[in-house]
């Protein structure tokens, strides 16, 4: 078989193809990194815009405290799937899930948990950052006040240490009054992930944090990313391979609304057992 290499220019990434396991070893390799530690159980997940089946029986296992990427070609579900997990979804018309989605076993469409105690358990980074028309200080400290922390000197403690997290205090610690509007793209980005954590979620979901990026900004995400998760579970949707090769322990391949294949990041890209999988990390479509 032919064997393709891809090297990134600054950290080079080899993606090779080797011989390809047997199922009983593939199923081993894709479960291999997550055992028993998992945080987030999908489980037959099916999602409907409309008529249109946009996610095909998804069965995926998160590893707690570790991050897991998702990659495809655009239109394949990954954004879908992350909308799901957080209940986004519920905003749109004509849309219905079916299948089950737990967070640290807790089913999501639990009638006993409400939406915004579950998107208190669940962070969410979009593509394109989106901080609030307010000051930086209020920025970080709406979350917690909107759940009922009210003490000046508390949320000052709060603000402070989320935007040490995102290695964002420094920059901004003699303008916490200013607008965030005035912020870089790459401050604006990391003041949304502080917003993020000052609810102190147990999963953040990531969609794109670097699509709009520059290089040095995007390597300040990346960082993030792989510093994040030790406190934290981080699932990321990138079309960047080799961002995810940098970042993430556990890679899924999507294509279709379908979960191809999940495993050890090293595993999928050097070893995986799905042609379609081969042939996108190859670059022969996608």
């Amino acid at each position: 078989m032919n064997k393709d290499k891809t090297e990134t220019k600054d950290r080079a990434i080899n993606i090779s193809i080797k011989a390809k396991p047997s199922s009983q070893e593939s199923s081993k390799n894709a479960e291999s990194s997550n055992g028993n530690n998992v945080a987030v159980n999908i489980r037959n997940v099916m999602f409907y815009y409309g008529d249109n089946l946009a996610l095909k029986g998804i069965d995926m296992a998160i590893a707690r405290h570790k991050a897991t990427a998702l990659i495809g070609p655009s239109g394949c579900g990954k954004s879908t799937l992350l909308r799901c997990i957080n209940r986004m979804n519920d905003l749109v018309d004509g849309c219905r899930m079916e299948g089950a989605i737990e967070i640290e076993g807790r089913n999501i469409n639990d009638p006993n948990w409400a939406v915004n105690e579950l998107r208190k358990t669940i962070g969410m980074v979009f593509q394109k950052s989106n901080p609030f028309p307010k000051s930086i200080w209020e920025n970080v400290a709406y979350g917690p006040q909107i759940h009922g922390v009210k003490n000046k000197t508390e949320l000052d403690n709060l603000v402070e240490e989320k935007l040490k997290d995102v290695a964002l205090w420094d920059e901004v610690k003699d303008r916490l009054d200013s607008s965030a509007l005035r912020l870089s793209g790459g401050q604006q980005q990391r003041l949304c992930i502080a917003r993020a954590l000052a609810v102190d979620p147990e999963v953040i979901l990531m969609d794109e944090p670097c699509s709009a990026l520059d290089p040095i900004a995007t390597t300040r995400i990346e960082e993030l990313v792989v510093s994040l998760k030790e406190r934290y579970t981080i699932l990321i949707v990138t079309h960047n391979m080799q961002q995810a090769a940098r970042v993430a322990d556990d890679t899924g391949f999507m294509l279709m609304g379908e979960l191809i294949e999940c495993g050890p990041t090293d595993y999928i890209f050097t070893n995986p057992s799905q042609k379609q999988t081969e042939d996108y990390i190859t670059g022969k479509f996608g």
